[in-house]
């Protein structure tokens, strides 16, 4: 099997806390200790004759907006060859904790200029991953009314820009029928290092890595 990614390029994760999880922001080349970290990880041991470079600039409590305010930093400047992007879930946690709702037609209008800038200024490939959440605690269950539009926008999108999709929500719902939903993810969207790892597997097939 040949990956997708080729030789000597560069993968820029890009995200909230999932994909931030931990990183030290001072150090550029930090990866955090999450999926970012372990996708890159075992991609570099699979196939370290690529010279793949990895780059995480994951934000922790980051929403669509946010990722569009800091786009030319933390994307455009850095002159990735893939990116790789996991964003939504706190556009919509805000609607529940803080009554601070995210819509659909603004969220996917923030994604949008995210991607159309990356495609015109860098020509870059894109990976899209799909938010999730885990039924537990069970009010998460509630979310699902404005998370699944979101993942909507996330594959539509994929499919308008010629993205690869990881389908971290369908990921994680396949998991969960083997071991109870906090096994993966405790409180229904910080995955556990046993969710992380699950995340790093789905990202890695859908490069052709494994």
């Amino acid at each position: 099997m040949s990956p997708l990614i080729e030789d000597g390029a560069v993968v820029l994760f890009q995200g909230d806390s999932i994909t931030d999880h931990g990183r030290f922001r001072g150090e550029g080349s930090d990866l955090g200790k999450g999926y970012a970290m372990m996708a890159a990880a075992w991609f570099q041991a699979l196939y370290p004759e690529k010279r793949v470079s990895f780059l995480n600039r994951g934000i922790s409590g980051d929403r669509s907006a946010d990722l569009r305010r800091r786009w030319q930093d933390d994307c455009i400047d850095l002159k990735p060859t893939w990116v790789s992007i996991l964003i939504g879930i706190n556009d919509v946690w805000r609607r529940y904790d803080r009554n601070d709702p995210t819509s659909v037609q603004d969220y996917a209008q923030a994604y949008r200029t995210i991607l159309e800038r990356t495609r015109s200024e860098l020509d870059a490939r894109l990976i899209l991953c799909e938010p999730f959440v885990l039924p537990t605690p069970q009010d998460r269950l509630e979310w699902r009314a404005d998370l699944d539009p979101k993942i909507d926008v996330v594959r539509r999108l994929a499919r308008e820009f010629g993205a690869l999709l990881v389908p971290f929500d369908g990921v994680f719902a396949q998991a969960s029928m083997l071991r109870a939903p906090e096994f993966w993810a405790q409180d229904g969207v910080h995955p556990t290092p046993a969710g992380h790892a699950l995340m790093a597997q789905a990202w890695l097939r859908a490069v052709k890595a494994l």
